[in-house]
């Protein structure tokens, strides 16, 4: 049989690279940070990440994955995994630091049409750079300083932010890691000193990359795997920026081809529900142009390491312990109001099978602040959760309930509020009151309040791991900008290793 080729095929003609990722390329070799107030919350973000990261150290289910691939690995200037002696490869080190400071889920969070944790690309930020800092000196060279480190922490909080600010990944069943390995690989291209192709062959790599599905993060399928994952994309992001940096060539259609492109394989349906012309449909919105928004309106964890749709209901939940304790066998009903993310992503009823599955779980992380007036990490384990079957019969009194004014300030850009109300109901007909917290202390409204109690986190979690002169040590490294930015990055993290 004879194959002729279609009258209607197109030409092989290699295209420019997509204006979406000449976008990124352009922000990250060319954007200057001059944004003070971007520079000192991506000091705090620093701080809480790697605090984060020490307090996962305590679990064995975390640990079990640090380390060299093959045991007694020697690594000349490796890069180090703070509060561990490990000095790997910069790629198995993003893995590991990547995963010691999202396991507890813990830290810094975006959220808008996506939802993620732009601290995540630390793993890559911090490996590459350690290891860089290092090779200089050694070559009689400057080091890179923590500056440099600050300034890609806004770089990558931009393009991860940004990209999820009005495209949704969730809705095609992918994960948000997908935007870590994108910002990662753009941030560790620019610590490698990557050209503009350099840098463009690594982004389209990078999109054209294996995709996580959520799978891992939605009932019945929750698991550890949400605590590594974004280790794995900020690992796999320095992997293809050094791939790129070899030589390799580049892909520039990654997103648009037709058929075998992002959109067409992966996106088409992505924004079905936005009501948007058919050809909208399929590619990336810009809301707005990168520069140091998302740092500057990062979301922290300061109180409670919970998914942070549930921050104002475990809030809420607290204030309303004393009005509850002595009462707990009274309870009929208790009436959850919270915007349509919160029931889509962490509403959960019937068995939980994993400390992962609990901390997505809007009702177990009110009941447990309802119960006992806290909700730390240890109160997910499964040792806990066995001991008081009093949360789950509350978890079964829960009513959970939207508020479209809710849902609506959430995506509001001048507002993006992550709103919670809270009210237990009695047997003899009395009730508590409705309290209903709209901000979290870690929003940027709540600044003023919410720094000094994320400073004292902060310590709280290196004394989890260090002696209190390490402690001291590192809290005045940290303690004033001009100072953290001036310093050596391996200085910086030699300071954080056993």
């Amino acid at each position: 049989m004879t194959v002729t080729a279609s009258a209607t095929s197109e030409a092989n003609e290699r295209p420019d690279y997509d204006p979406e990722l000449q976008t990124i390329a352009d922000y990250v070799l060319n954007y200057q940070v001059e944004s003070q107030e971007a520079l000192e919350t991506a000091r705090y973000c620093l701080m809480d990440t790697l605090g984060c990261g020490l307090l996962a150290l305590r679990f064995p289910e975390c640990t079990k994955h640090l380390g060299p691939m093959v045991e007694g690995t020697m690594v000349p200037f490796g890069a180090r995994v703070p509060g561990t002696s490990l000095r790997l490869d910069p790629v198995k080190a993003a893995w590991d630091i990547g995963c010691i400071i999202r396991w507890l889920d813990y830290n810094d969070t975006w959220l808008a049409a996506e939802w993620g944790h732009p601290s995540d690309n630390l793993g890559a930020i911090l490996a590459v750079a350690d290891h860089l800092s290092q090779r200089r000196v050694a070559q009689g060279e400057a080091p890179l300083v923590m500056r440099d480190v600050l300034n890609a922490m806004i770089m990558a909080h931009e393009i991860q932010g940004v990209l999820a600010l009005e495209n949704s990944f969730n809705r095609v069943g992918l994960d948000h890691v997908v935007l870590v390995k994108v910002a990662s690989t753009a941030v560790a291209a620019k610590l490698l000193e990557a050209n503009r192709e350099q840098l463009l062959s690594a982004l389209s790599h990078a999109w054209v990359d294996g995709q996580s599905l959520r799978t891992y993060r939605h009932a019945p399928n929750a698991g550890s795997r949400k605590s590594w994952a974004a280790g794995d994309a900020t690992s796999r992001g320095v992997r293809l920026a050094d791939i790129a940096l070899r030589g390799e060539m580049g892909i520039p259609s990654a997103l648009s081809a037709p058929q075998w492109g992002f959109y067409d394989v992966l996106f088409s349906h992505a924004n079905k529900d936005l009501s948007l012309k058919p050809e909208a449909d399929r590619r990336l919105r810009f809301q707005r142009e990168f520069g140091s928004y998302v740092m500057e309106n990062i979301l922290f964890k300061i109180s409670f390491p919970a998914e942070f749709h549930a921050q104002t209901a475990c809030e809420a939940a607290v204030i309303l312990h004393s009005q509850v304790k002595d009462r707990l066998a009274e309870i009929d009903k208790i009436v959850l109001t919270t915007h349509d993310s919160a029931i889509r992503i962490i509403s959960k009823t019937g068995a939980l099978a994993n400390p992962a599955d609990r901390d997505h779980c809007l009702q177990y992380m009110t009941a447990v602040p309802l119960i006992f007036g806290e909700l730390t990490a240890d109160h997910y384990e499964d040792n806990f959760h066995a001991a008081h079957p009093l949360i789950d019969q509350l978890r079964d009194k829960m009513v959970v309930e939207e508020n479209a004014e809710y849902s609506a300030a959430y995506h509001a850009p001048e507002a993006r509020s992550i709103a919670n109300a809270v009210q237990v109901f009695f047997t003899d007909g009395s009730t508590t009151d409705k309290v209903v917290v709209e901000y979290p202390v870690g929003h940027r409204r709540r600044r003023e309040e919410g720094m000094p109690l994320l400073v004292d986190k902060f310590e709280r979690n290196l004394a989890t791991r260090f002696p209190a002169s390490r402690c001291q040590k590192i809290a005045e490294l940290c303690r004033h900008q001009e100072t953290l930015e001036a310093l050596p990055v391996h200085t910086f993290m030699e300071a954080w290793t056993i």
